[in-house]
């Protein structure tokens, strides 16, 4: 074995060309020097919102974003850099230097937990911001049939499971919440988990991750926690969890239960979570089929699971929630309810002769984009003409939300090659299944039949000039 090294070089979180049992660790990416100055410091306290103070929410949650994505990658390098003192801790048999690191792996794993509380603080942060927008758009919200119904007959059966897919601000969020304020009426109880809240050290793991389910629903229901209780690691993760739900929560209830999972594209990236998950969510809903005392107590779970268009992995059919109960596959707005909406915001005698039309086909039918565009026309700060001709630039009003899908592009330099070549077209084109959900999932492209064309014309104007 060779001799130890300095130890300033190790109490430095200085890890390069260190030897552990024998074995070179290269730690260039998870110098801890480098890992400790990316850290950010972020104001996270109560932010004070009110209606006609939109842009300064939006702002806000502009910064928030980008700092949360600065701090994502400060604590995939931080842990990274925990996993290689770990390992050099396994391998190390040196006494002297073994303390060294269980120190040193203390003292990064502080740290760690630090970045993993900012970035819940910071998560909570922005779905406040969402929560407020949902608010602002409740007494706006337009219906397109038959899709409430649908979603208000289903939720009322027995074992019910509800699937809201469509790429991002397109109205999801706003549905489930629709459907859970329905249940409510009838008196049902009712579970929203976000999994854009959930901690990372929550998704390390399915075991993590469905305690953190189990705690969360306990909380909203006013239960006290009793996973210990009911858990047992011998009888599996998956029979752990539902045991818990059927002998706790479904049997001390004498109503329905509604449970919606929003933002569960999540865990796609998460094999290790995923498929396990899914097949828990399937066996709950075939167990509500059963005419038996279990059936009997699990059909008064309802399901909704709430996603982006994003291509989820592969699973077997009988293991698969995505091909069983209600699929709802959220549409763009057609002209007459954005003829409605205008007249909602009191606007339907602003537009001239084809004003509207002009707008629509700069934006289509986007919920979102159609809502920022009529949200700052009310507020008269800028004209129709003034909004479609600087709407593509950094000084439109759509600029932030714009750089966000730019980011998004730049990121993945298979988006971004595949997009270039979709806005540059003269004609529908075709892409990879993969590339072709993703794009889609961010709202960038329509799908006609197999082939990719610009979801609108202002993303066709403004990605042109910026994917050079």
């Amino acid at each position: 074995m060779s001799e130890p090294q300095d130890t300033n070089q190790v109490s430095n979180n200085d890890l390069r060309n260190s030897q552990f049992g024998g074995g070179l660790i290269n730690a260039e990416i998870v110098n801890a020097q480098r890992v400790g100055g990316d850290i950010y410091n972020i104001y996270l306290g109560q932010q004070t919102m009110a209606s006609s103070n939109l842009v300064q929410s939006q702002n806000q949650q502009q910064r928030s974003q980008q700092e949360r994505g600065s701090l994502a990658k400060t604590y995939t390098l931080q842990s990274e850099k925990v996993a290689e003192i770990r390992k050099a801790l396994i391998l190390e048999t040196d006494p002297s230097r073994k303390f060294q690191f269980k120190q040193q792996l203390q003292e990064e794993e502080c740290t760690l937990k630090e970045l993993d509380d900012k970035l819940n603080a910071i998560e909570q942060q922005l779905q406040a911001t969402e929560n407020f927008r949902l608010e602002a758009d409740a007494s706006i919200y337009i219906e397109r049939p038959p899709i409430e119904d649908k979603c208000y007959k289903a939720i009322m059966q027995p074992g019910a499971l509800i699937r809201i897919k469509a790429p991002q601000r397109m109205g999801k969020t706003l549905l489930l919440e629709k459907i859970l304020d329905y249940a409510r009426q009838h008196n049902y109880q009712t579970v929203k988990l976000d999994l854009k809240l959930a901690n990372n050290s929550a998704l390390t793991d399915l075991k993590s991750f469905l305690h953190w389910l189990c705690l969360n629903v306990s909380h909203n229901l006013n239960l006290e926690d009793k996973v210990d209780e009911y858990w047992q690691d011998s009888l599996g993760i998956n029979t752990s969890c539902t045991r818990y739900f059927q002998k706790y929560l479904l049997s001390n209830t004498n109503t329905s239960l509604v449970f919606a999972i929003d933002n569960f594209e999540r865990l796609f990236q998460r094999a290790n979570i995923f498929s396990e998950f899914c097949l828990l969510l399937r066996s709950w809903y075939e167990t509500a089929k059963q005419g038996d005392r279990m059936g009997k107590i699990w059909k008064k779970l309802r399901l909704i699971v709430v996603n982006s268009t994003e291509l989820y992995p592969t699973l077997d059919i009988n293991r698969s929630p995505f091909n069983v109960g209600l699929a709802i596959d959220l549409p763009e707005f057609n002209q007459q309810q954005i003829e409605k909406m205008a007249k909602l915001y009191e606007l339907d005698g602003f537009f001239k002769e084809d004003g509207l039309s002009q707008l629509i086909n700069l934006v289509g039918g986007h919920p979102y984009l159609v809502q920022e565009a009529l949200t700052n026309l009310k507020s008269q700060e800028i004209s129709l003409e003034e909004l479609l001709t600087i709407a593509p630039t950094e000084q439109g009003i759509f600029s932030s939300y714009l750089r966000q899908q730019l980011e998004c592009l730049q990121n993945n330099s298979q988006l971004h090659e595949g997009y270039k070549r979709v806005i540059t077209a003269n004609e529908p084109l075709q892409l990879s299944p993969e590339i072709t959900f993703k794009l889609h999932s961010l709202g960038l492209v329509k799908i006609v039949r197999n082939d990719c064309i610009p979801s609108c014309d202002l993303y066709r104007q403004y990605f042109l000039i910026r994917l050079e």
